[in-house]
């Protein structure tokens, strides 16, 4: 089985993209694929359809139904917040230890390939003083690390994996994804964190929304 932790350098990078991309990409393989967001904020039951979880969903196939969205998300937060903050709006808290204890048992259940997206960027507060990272060094999956073209980001990105290597996380691929009306280049900015790390670099290009035949989906799964 493979099991995937899809993390980002920041919040509205592309992780969610990047994951509904593997997706297509998997279930054209014929590979049996399920996906999780277990914690979200900014989530409005009014607009599932169109929540991080619901385009999971609909890239998996399935309903958006209140059971499907609570099976792929069990922590979801309406402000569109850190997680911490937007739990403590709602006198709510993430307790750590079952959100760990809930991703390894999806992990040990699934039979083929099970992507799970985390919330904002590494050191995204959950709860007390546990952060993403914190999560993910519990769970010691490869990792995907998305990032964007914006200026500074090669800044970010070559940040995020020294962190991560202090913490002796596997990073199969960094993900740049393009950002939008950057005066840097997709291609100049793949370049020059390639020339920083030996962890792959693939370019994933503006695409349209419902595109997910891309050869970087292949490449990134490649990695896995």
């Amino acid at each position: 089985m493979t099991a995937v932790f899809v993390t980002a350098t920041g919040t509205d990078i592309g992780k969610t993209f990047v994951t509904r991309g593997l997706i297509g990409h998997f279930i054209a393989c014929d590979r049996r694929v399920d996906a999780l967001k277990p914690v979200v904020s900014g989530f409005d039951e009014r607009e599932a359809e169109g929540s991080d979880p619901g385009l999971l969903l609909a890239a998996l196939g399935r309903d958006t139904t209140p059971k499907e969205i609570a099976r792929v998300a069990p922590w979801r937060f309406a402000a569109p917040l850190s997680p911490h903050i937007a739990a403590r709006r709602e006198n709510r808290t993430i307790d750590f230890a079952k959100l760990v204890d809930f991703s390894r048992d999806e992990i040990a259940h699934r039979a083929d390939v099970l992507l799970i997206e985390g919330a904002g960027g590494i050191m995204v507060p959950l709860a007390g003083r546990h952060t993403v990272l914190d999560w993910m060094a519990e769970l010691r999956l490869p990792l995907l690390l998305v990032t964007g073209s914006y200026l500074g980001t090669i800044s970010h990105t070559l940040s995020a994996l020294d962190v991560l290597e202090r913490r002796a996380l596997k990073t199969a691929a960094v993900v740049v994804s393009e950002t939008p009306g950057s005066p840097v280049r997709l291609d100049e900015t793949v370049e020059s964190i390639a020339e920083f790390t030996a962890t792959p670099v693939i370019a994933l290009p503006r695409l349209p929304v419902a595109t997910f035949d891309h050869p970087a989906f292949e490449k990134i799964a490649t990695t896995l």
